[in-house]
């Protein structure tokens, strides 16, 4: 991924000469969840962003309305207003599917183009796009590139915390570890595929880790499913005084953690990739398909499209191109 400027500045050099074909403004609305930190916050940062980049290069072509909601029955209200401002276009990142699943299909049998960010609808025979991430492959490569680290570096012994106990949370988590249990040299203390859950918060990781330093006497290598988690972990380890972790690997994609891959944190050295950019992918897909850059064939097949944001590993090597100083996460 590119960063932002440049890759507006490309799309403008580029495509200039197709907004000017169109002469009606396609009026886009975009619905988010708010928040104020964490990776919600950054699905924010990115919408607000993206759109603020659009309406420099295509301003007079698209038209966009931004509505962040703070719950399922908000957005349910917002929906009917974006429906009412005429929108062609909605980009909907939902709290809660199976609410918002039969009003957004009834605006696509209006000829409102649909596409979905991050957990698709609970009715996928209809014609929509659905911009998801990869929870399942981020749990992969977080296990692959622990399981190949800590092998080189003769290291064994491993605990894991987990984020929420939910379908996201034992796809990352089961897919982890099986890649962990490929190897039989590294061992999870707590058994099994066992681990215990820090809620996707820094407070509750440290109370989990706390838990863990005081349980087991060697503990070589963390694996904590986001990079919200990470600080805590790191607090409690810095409070036992312990020198035997050498791992802290965590994911989604902080900028605090990105922070301390680009400093040399000696235990933090990467970050599986769950980027809130996704919420970029999804309004430029709304975007292209306005301008005439993408088919809107989408709209008129029974089933969903699905379009997977792949996952990656975050190091020291690529990191740079990741870390926004004035992202909230």
């Amino acid at each position: 991924m590119k960063k932002i400027a440049t890759v507006f500045l490309v799309i403008f050099i580029i495509c200039g000469p197709v907004f000017a074909q169109k002469s009606q403004k396609a009026k886009i609305g975009i619905m988010a969840p708010s928040a104020k930190q964490g990776w919600t916050a950054g699905v924010g940062w990115w919408t607000n962003e993206t759109v603020n980049n659009l309406k420099k290069i295509a301003g007079d072509r698209l038209d966009f309305r931004v509505i962040f909601s703070a719950n399922t029955a908000q957005q349910l209200k917002d929906l009917d207003s974006l429906a009412s401002w005429g929108m062609n276009f909605l980009v909907l990142f939902p709290f809660d599917s199976a609410p918002l699943t039969q009003p957004v299909k009834q605006l696509q049998a209006k000829g409102v183009r649909c596409i979905v960010v991050e957990q698709g609808l609970t009715d996928t025979y209809f014609g929509y796009v659905n911009v998801t991430g990869d929870n399942p492959g981020m749990g992969r490569i977080a296990g692959q590139w622990l399981a190949r680290t800590m092998k080189a570096e003769g290291l064994s012994n491993y605990v894991a915390i987990g984020g929420v106990q939910g379908s996201i949370d034992t796809q990352r988590m089961s897919s982890f570890f099986t890649e962990m249990n490929r190897d039989p040299s590294l061992r999870n203390l707590l058994g099994g595929n066992q681990y215990e859950f820090g809620h996707w918060v820094a407070l509750d990781a440290q109370r989990v880790m706390q838990g863990y330093l005081s349980r087991y006497p060697r503990i070589e290598a963390v694996f904590c499913q986001e990079d919200d988690m990470v600080p805590g972990v790191m607090q409690a380890i810095r409070e036992a005084r312990r020198a035997d972790i050498k791992i802290v690997l965590g994911g989604a994609g902080s900028k605090v953690v990105y922070k301390m891959i680009m400093d040399g944190n000696p235990m933090v050295r990467a970050s599986a990739l769950y980027n809130p950019s996704i919420m970029y992918d999804g309004i430029m897909y709304a975007a292209d398909v306005a301008r005439g850059l993408k088919s809107d064939a989408f709209h008129y097949t029974p089933s969903v499209t699905k379009v997977v944001v792949p996952p990656g590993i975050v190091d020291k090597n690529n990191v740079r191109q990741f870390y926004y100083a004035k992202s909230p996460y």
